[in-house]
């Protein structure tokens, strides 16, 4: 066994298809303890919860936004850290190139999720669905930037190479990761400031049951990040294998008609 999550099985007389095992039982618990607690944010921020004195029912939004949010931020933290690992020699390995892409993969779509559900809270606070305020501008620089760290990691060439330079692309995107969540305070916005933790005060401007609600979001989202993130390593790796007993095959078939010939 190569892998502690992955077997190889030949079938018949050729090399057959790599074959993958099921997810390890932390990544189900981690994925279960999601489901429940994701189960229970929605339970308590729609019936559970009161209305905000100033936003009404539309607060209510608040539980699931900022953090999907968060995820998009950690996912491309992520990816860059791991981006910066495989660049250093002392640290190189195709594991950190593996999880710099499937983190980034992650955030692209809770990026996307911001953007919908920003839409839709912008829709309901400020009578339309997109206006070009800084925060929603940068966002979608964040989104076209790692759609496009995703598109170089698919183009051909020797691995090290594309490795390379798709972690020097990962790093160069999360420069806009400071100044998406800044853009706040820099710039004159439509957008209010940040309501967990205002980066200027230091004051959080929600309690109660409306805080715990909202944090357990926030724990419940990073639970599904760490699930995602540990099913899309495990297919990487096995596209990986895959892609490899396939040349494998293709040499020893080329091999094979060269003796005949």
């Amino acid at each position: 066994m190569s892998s502690p999550t992955t077997v190889l099985q030949p079938t018949g007389a050729g090399i057959g298809p790599p074959q993958i095992d099921r997810p390890s039982p932390v990544i189900r618990a981690v994925g279960a303890a999601a489901i429940v607690g994701t189960a229970v944010t929605v339970w308590l921020g729609l019936w559970v919860t009161p209305p905000d004195e100033f936003m009404g029912e539309q607060v209510r939004l608040l539980y699931m936004h900022p953090p999907v949010a968060w995820i998009s931020f950690l996912a491309f933290g992520v990816a860059a850290c791991s981006s910066a690992l495989y660049l250093w020699p002392r640290t190189r390995s195709r594991r950190f190139d593996r999880l710099a892409g499937a983190s980034a993969e992650v955030g692209v779509v809770f990026t996307g999720l911001t953007l919908a559900s920003g839409s839709i809270w912008g829709r309901a606070t400020w009578g339309q669905w997109w206006t070009w305020d800084p925060l929603l501008t940068t966002t979608a620089l964040l989104f076209v930037l790692y759609l496009g760290y995703l598109a170089l990691r698919r183009v051909p060439g020797e691995f090290d190479a594309c490795a390379r330079r798709s972690a020097i692309a990962a790093l160069v995107a999360f420069v806009d990761v400071p100044i998406v969540y800044f853009s706040v305070t820099w710039w004159r916005s439509l957008h209010q400031a940040p309501s967990v933790l205002n980066p200027t005060t230091g004051k959080t401007y929600v309690h109660g049951s409306m805080l715990w609600t909202m944090l357990l979001g926030f724990v419940s989202l990073t639970l599904a990040y760490v699930w995602l993130l540990g099913h899309r390593y495990r297919l990487a790796r096995f596209q990986e294998i895959e892609d490899s007993e396939g040349l494998e095959v293709a040499l020893a078939e080329r091999r094979a008609e060269a003796v005949i010939a």
